[in-house]
Order: C-alpha cells, then sequence, then structure tokens
C-alpha cells in the first residue's frame, strides 16, 4: 500500500500542467456557458417562458449563481463519469484517482467538485497540493509515467516470484 502511495505522489502532474488544465477547462467552460445563453435566447424568444430570458440576462448575483453551477456540473460530470478526466486532462494526458491509487469514488469527485468553489481554489496547487486534492484525497497524475512506474514495479515482483518458484 506505501509503495502505491508512493508512485502516485511521484508521478503528480505538475505545477504547469495543473495550471494548463484550469485554463483550459476554463476556455471549455465559457464555450458551453455562451452556447447555453444562446439557447436560452433562442427559447426565450420561441416561448416567452422569463426563466430562459432571466438565465442568460439576469442580475450579478443570478449569474455568479449559474456559473458556478455550470462549472460544478462540468466538473462532477466528467470526472466522474470519464474515469477522473476533463477535456483538458485528455489533452495534458493526466487524470484524477484517489490517494491510495484507485479509481475516486463518487463522494470523492463530489467533495473534490464542491471544493472547487472556494475562492482561490484554483491557485492552491500551486503548493504542495491543491485544496481540492487535499481535501477530497484525491491527486492529477501523468497517467503515461503513473502506468509505466506501475507495470515496472509489478514486472519486478513477478520476477522475484519466478525464481523463488
Amino acid at each position: 500500500m506505501k509503495r502505491i502511495l508512493n508512485v502516485v505522489e511521484y508521478n503528480k502532474a505538475s505545477s504547469g500542467i495543473r495550471l494548463a488544465n484550469n485554463f483550459l477547462d476554463l476556455i471549455v467552460l465559457y464555450i458551453v456557458n455562451y452556447i447555453l445563453s444562446s439557447v436560452s435566447n433562442l427559447l426565450y424568444e420561441a416561448t416567452s417562458i422569463e426563466f430562459f430570458y432571466f438565465y442568460s440576462n439576469g442580475n450579478l448575483l443570478w449569474q455568479i449563481l449559474i456559473g458556478n453551477f455550470n462549472y460544478c456540473l462540468y466538473y462532477f460530470l466528467m470526472e466522474n463519469y470519464l474515469d477522473g478526466r476533463t477535456v483538458a486532462k485528455y489533452i495534458t494526458g493526466t487524470k484524477v484517482i484517489s490517494t491510495d491509487g484507485t479509481k475516486p469514488t463518487t463522494q470523492q469527485i463530489v467533495y473534490r467538485t464542491l471544493s472547487r468553489i472556494v475562492p482561490f481554489d484554483g491557485l492552491s496547487f500551486l503548493g504542495v497540493n491543491g485544496w481540492h486534492d487535499t481535501w477530497s484525497d484525491t491527486r492529477v497524475i501523468n497517467i503515461k509515467n503513473y502506468q509505466a512506474e506501475i507495470q515496472a514495479k509489478s514486472e519486478i515482483e513477478d520476477l522475484g516470484k519466478k525464481e523463488i518458484a
């Protein structure tokens, strides 16, 4: 177990990659929000239902609420249902895993997602671990390096078992 923890920590994504993930996911979110606002305006024109008008033309508080909702929904759906990855993580070759090397539970993804709305959380990863990583017991790792190290350790263990037998 301790070896897996060391492998996870050793293969964490760099701060630069984490910054790129944050930036790329924000671009995706801006595009999604633009599309949702455009569709909302079209639906308002077609139906005259006030909600659709309010969705894209509401006051600042409403925009913050909708923005945070969309932000949380994006990260939860992507990381929970796409094997710990978002669009940015696919681009950079990274993914979220539990600190013990397993796939994160839905509860961990919920904690991770909700902690993202804490102000300045996006910059917290510039320290040792980001707040949303620490609070949810997860890490973002470089997939290729992690898998290569796990494979090498497995082969070494298998080699030792063959020589004993």
